[in-house]
């Protein structure tokens, strides 16, 4: 597996990973998706076979998103990025792409904390479980919607 640039002819590929992902990932309308894409100042594809089989989509501070998640990292951090959403297809699950995506994350932003949401309730335990070994500490939990709660992760970096 290779990491490169997410590019916009991949957006059809990877909406439709993102969506064979929901509720591990918030479901998005494929306009929704593209708007999202376009404010990351890293979006990365993993690829397997010339076949996009993940990606991630990482946010910089001072973008007009409006997810409460990003806006409670964006009051409380003056230098971090926010991976938005991150997703990654069955058959390629358990295959080492997702370390793969974040270290080139890491490698490329110079921003200290890296930061993200875990679904704690509905529960995503594998998730918390990844997170964890990554490095990534809970912050804070929030309800983001009534029957929703998320952890709020932070990765020091710098």
């Amino acid at each position: 597996m290779l990491v490169r640039d997410l590019t916009v002819d991949d957006l059809t590929i990877a909406h439709r990973i993102n969506q064979e992902n929901v509720p591990a990932v918030g479901h998005e309308t494929f306009d929704d998706f593209a708007t999202i894409f376009e404010m990351c100042s890293i979006a990365l594809a993993l690829e397997e076979s010339g076949s996009v089989h993940g990606f991630c989509m990482v946010l910089p501070p001072g973008t007009a998103y409006d997810s409460p998640n990003y806006l409670f990292f964006e009051t409380r951090f003056d230098d971090f990025v926010y991976l938005d959403r991150v997703a990654i297809t069955a058959t390629h699950q358990g295959r080492g792409g997702g370390p793969l995506l974040y270290r080139e994350v890491e490698r490329r932003t110079r921003s200290e904390w890296f930061t993200l949401e875990v679904n704690v309730k509905p529960p995503n335990e594998g998730s918390l479980r990844f997170h964890r070994r990554e490095g990534f500490e809970e912050v804070a939990e929030m309800e983001t919607r009534p029957g929703k709660i998320v952890s709020l992760m932070a990765k020091r970096l710098r």
